[in-house]
């Protein structure tokens, strides 16, 4: 299994030649700590949910911005999934390995099979950067939703677009 940790995901963005900007702080682990450390202040932040289908044989890492809530019933629709619920610890680190806290896009380096389908909240499509974690809740890292969005294209992995 491939283990893009913190330093192996930064790594790759260099050698891809993707710009962003880093900001090491402790380790949090929801939205609240992350404004409280300032991580919000610097610019747009994402949450990220790792969700299964109701047969747990499709999985899904949807990113959307922070201050916006997700109906999964309603995901479930637009995405023509069966029933939406959380994905277990093991299934988390199984598909992207990382842990809980630490859900980000960039977790799908570490799915060698591609299987994970990144649903991204269409209003992301017009940010200029995105906040997202390099693998590891010790850091935030700042790109363009292009370059995010060309990264996990080129990887293979399934995308698509949700209205919440």
């Amino acid at each position: 299994m491939a283990n893009y940790n913190k330093e192996a995901t930064l790594r790759y963005l260099d050698e891809q030649g993707i710009q962003y900007e880093k900001m090491e702080h402790k380790a949090v682990f929801t939205m609240e700590e992350m404004d409280e450390v300032g991580i919000s202040a610097k610019g747009g932040v994402v949450k990220n949910l790792f969700l299964r289908d109701g047969k747990g044989k499709n999985h899904f890492l949807v990113v959307v911005p922070e201050e916006k809530r997700v109906n999964l019933t309603e995901l479930s629709a637009q995405l023509c999934a069966s029933k939406l619920s959380f994905a277990s610890a093991d299934r988390l680190a199984k598909y992207l390995g990382v842990v809980q806290g630490a859900v980000s896009p960039l977790g799908v380096l570490n799915d060698e099979n591609h299987v994970v389908e990144v649903v991204f909240d269409k209003d992301l499509t017009h940010a200029p950067k995105v906040g997202i974690h390099p693998n590891d809740n010790t850091a935030t890292v700042w790109m363009s939703f292009k370059d995010l969005k060309k990264l996990i294209e080129k990887l293979g992995n399934p995308i698509s677009y949700a209205k919440f």
